[in-house]
């Protein structure tokens, strides 16, 4: 009986995560506006009763799409910041290029439509964007300082105060559309910004 049971659950599981994968690839390249529940189910080859009994809306498709994005950049962000945790000049540029790789899936119309349709969501996206920026940042901040790489006159914290006050203030729906920019754009200009007047010169040359 249990193996039954964990072999359906195995199977909800998997079922799950394949409505969900369909989802971020519409929503994340086109907005999720222009895509229906029906048509996800038409896609994914399932019924429109066996896609609500996963997610009872189009916002709790959303949420979870949004999750499972967060999750992967978790991920990808954690295994950089273990392989490389005391190496700073290999840490930061996997670092940044890993964010903006995955920032690049993002575009204009799943901004315009968080804007329009979700920005109760998207303060979601602000409190975990928040976290994983502290996390790991932080961490490559101290090191930064303690290789002579970051320096040492400002503190690490307040470096990374201003790096997300910098992104909640530009990483936003309204204001990404305003400067007419993409996430990944917005991302590139704020770390630009803040690294070059936080490195010092041997860690410029990194």
């Amino acid at each position: 009986m249990k193996s039954a049971a964990k072999s359906r659950r195995r199977k909800a599981d998997a079922s799950r995560q394949r409505i969900v994968e369909a989802a971020r690839a519409h929503f994340f390249s086109h907005g999720f506006r222009s895509v229906t529940m029906d048509d996800l189910a038409d896609e994914l080859g399932i019924s429109k009763k066996t896609l609500y009994a996963h997610f009872p809306s189009k916002i709790a498709l959303l949420e979870a799409v949004l999750a499972d994005k967060f999750a992967g950049v978790e991920a990808k962000l954690k295994e950089v910041t273990r392989a490389y945790a005391h190496d700073f000049s290999t840490a930061l540029p996997e670092l940044l290029s890993n964010t903006q790789r995955e920032l690049d899936e993002i575009k204009p119309p799943f901004v315009r439509d968080m804007r329009q349709k979700a920005p109760h969501v998207f303060k979601m996206v602000e409190r975990r964007r928040a976290k994983l920026i502290e996390r790991h940042f932080g961490k490559l901040f101290v090191e930064g300082q303690r290789t002579g790489m970051v320096r040492k006159d400002i503190p690490a914290k307040l470096m990374i105060e201003i790096l997300l006050t910098m992104v909640q203030g530009i990483m936003n729906p309204p204001k990404m559309q305003e400067l007419g920019m993409t996430p990944k754009e917005g991302f590139t200009g704020i770390i630009k910004i803040v690294l070059e007047g936080a490195l010092t010169r041997k860690g410029q040359k990194s």
